[in-house]
């Protein structure tokens, strides 16, 4: 068991290219709001899109971080991500291994700008 709020969280988003799925995963990264992003490669999608349906192909990302960290990391995706309108989807993980939780809280550790 652990304290609440100090759980794992993840966060699913779909980038156009690698390139782009890797330069949010870096920055994520060094500003430390992730411990891990799984970049699972190209995936089929289909969508609605200004009333019609449609296709393409995007890469995968799964984003790893804490319970506290889910929104702050949810917020920044939104402003690293390419597109106006990125499907940003995540949640709060119902259980995780114990020396899981203890690496994403050493490694997630970041620290809100002050304005």
């Amino acid at each position: 068991m652990h304290a609440a709020g100090a759980g794992a969280a993840l966060v699913w988003c779909p980038f156009p290219d690698t390139e782009s799925a890797r330069a949010a995963a870096a920055t994520l990264l060094d500003e430390r709001l992730i411990a891990c992003a799984n970049i699972l490669g190209a995936i089929e999608s289909h969508f609605v899109w200004e009333g019609a349906r449609a296709s393409g192909s995007e890469v995968a990302v799964l984003f790893k971080t804490t319970s506290d960290g889910l929104t702050p990391l949810v917020d920044r995706l939104g402003s690293l991500h390419p597109y106006d309108t990125p499907a940003i989807v995540g949640w709060h993980c119902d259980a995780a291994h114990l020396a899981s939780l203890a690496w994403l809280a050493a490694t997630c550790q970041h620290q809100p700008q002050q304005d």
